[in-house]
């Protein structure tokens, strides 16, 4: 099977984001903040509200899949703009 057009360049990954262009201190604090508070929670459910360590660990990966879910949406919405 042969594909008879080629990529066009303004439709690339590489427009996005160039190699020289690094992650932002924001968004690094941002994760590192949202993975404090899951491990958090983590503990909070499996040591303080004694609920279980695998009923803890699917809260909190729950929750954690929700915020990437969050974060997914908002940043296609904010590529869809540019």
């Amino acid at each position: 099977m042969t594909v008879d057009r080629e990529a066009r360049p303004e439709h690339s990954a590489e427009r996005d984001r160039s190699p020289d262009e690094g992650v932002s201190t924001v968004t690094v604090v941002a994760y590192v903040t949202a993975a404090a508070v899951l491990l958090g929670w983590f503990l909070f459910g499996w040591l303080v509200l004694e609920q279980g360590f695998v009923d803890s660990v699917g809260e909190s990966a729950g929750a954690g899949f929700a915020l990437l879910l969050v974060v997914s949406v908002v940043g296609t919405v904010r590529r869809s703009r540019r």
